[in-house]
């Protein structure tokens, strides 16, 4: 199947860019590398609030952090010229989970992200991570990530 197959199949339309919510950009290619700014959950168009350990749990955040491959995928669409079929491969991803000093699950909720980025793009989303702990985050949100694409 296609990307576009894909997304289909799972019911996902892309995002446009979101504005920037401070002084920075929201993307930046270097040669063939891409670096998309983090972004953080949202649900229904707010930031999805909540600390792992505390008020969350990971389930809830494996979703945030899907959530969240939704919109770095619009962005790297839009880094793409429209064209997601340009990617050759995610290199790297970081995810930073607002959590309590006990919380020790950080890997699992980031696989919401990561699985979905491997199921959209197939052997193209297979990526190194880091998954962190953070007191925490903008807005409060529960989960913020970013990524390294190399483009064809």
């Amino acid at each position: 199947m296609s990307i576009d197959q894909r997304l289909q199949a799972k019911n996902i339309q892309l995002p446009p860019v979101a504005a920037p919510a401070a002084a920075y950009v929201p993307f930046v290619q270097t040669g063939n590398l891409v670096f998309i700014s983090g972004h953080i959950a949202k649900k229904d168009g707010k930031p999805w609030v909540g600390q792992l350990g505390t008020n969350m749990d990971t389930e809830t955040a494996k979703q945030a952090a899907e959530s969240i491959a939704i919109d770095l995928l619009g962005t790297l669409q839009a880094a793409c010229g429209g064209d997601l079929n340009r990617v050759k491969r995610i290199v790297k991803v970081l995810s930073l989970v607002n959590s309590s000093s006990t919380y020790t699950e950080h890997h699992l909720v980031t696989n919401g992200c990561s699985e979905l980025l491997v199921h959209i793009l197939g052997e193209a989303g297979a990526h190194a991570r880091s998954a962190f702990g953070v007191a925490q985050l903008p807005l409060g949100a529960c989960v913020e990530i970013e990524l390294i694409a190399e483009l064809h």
